[in-house]
């Protein structure tokens, strides 16, 4: 898997490291973009789920951008409890119309990452994937709930932070969302993630 690394200006005027993977295929399927977990307990775009999600996109035909959000590694800024990293996601959709014009972006993230992602809206955004979306963190209903594009919500058996039944619920009244369970893990995923982030992306890509 190729790696390439580049830098994203944000529309705050925060420059944001990433790594973008490029697959061979022409037209790709999509690009999929990615948040990772909390900056403030060493969260960053080398998290072996993130590494998951772009290896998943690889396999399945699509691009990936993977970002460090503000404040992380060599991105500028300082973190913002989630708000102002919205922006460090929308930078990347930038990125993907220059990678490919037109093509569907698919928007995910872990843990932290991806309720960052459930709270970017764009156009270009066909479907979203959150893997184990810890509720605590989420203080109002993500702008994402409510859109008739697909959500994808992975949820760890055992996740410390929101298990699967607390999940569905909280989500019942979302639009278009499906909660698919992990068995046997726990929020952290250190066995199986990439066959769930195949299995999310492979659901996302078929709901397109």
């Amino acid at each position: 898997m190729g790696v390439e690394t580049v830098y994203l200006d944000t529309i705050d005027g925060i420059q944001i490291e990433a790594d973008v993977v490029r697959t061979s295929a022409f037209p790709a399927r999509a690009v999929v973009i990615i948040g990772h977990p909390h900056p403030l307990h060493g969260g960053d775009r080398f998290n072996p789920v993130v590494r998951a999600l772009q290896g998943a996109a690889a396999n399945l035909n699509c691009h990936s951008i993977a970002v460090d959000f503000r404040g992380v590694n060599n991105s500028g800024g300082t973190y913002d409890d989630g708000d102002s990293e919205r922006l460090d996601l929308a930078a990347a959709c930038e990125l993907a119309d220059m990678i490919e014009p037109e093509c569907p972006i698919i928007m995910s993230g872990y843990s932290f990452g991806s309720m960052v992602a459930l709270n970017v809206t764009n156009p270009w955004i066909a479907a979203w994937i959150a893997v184990a979306p810890p509720l605590p963190l989420m203080t109002s209903t993500p702008i994402s709930a409510q859109s008739s594009r697909p959500k994808i919500l992975i949820a760890p058996e055992h996740d410390q932070f929101t298990v699967p039944s607390v999940l569905r619920d909280a989500t019942k009244d979302w639009i278009n969302t499906s909660v698919i369970e992990i068995p046997n893990v726990d929020h952290f995923i250190v066995v199986g993630a990439r066959e769930a982030c195949q299995h999310a992306l492979s659901t996302a890509l078929e709901a397109l």
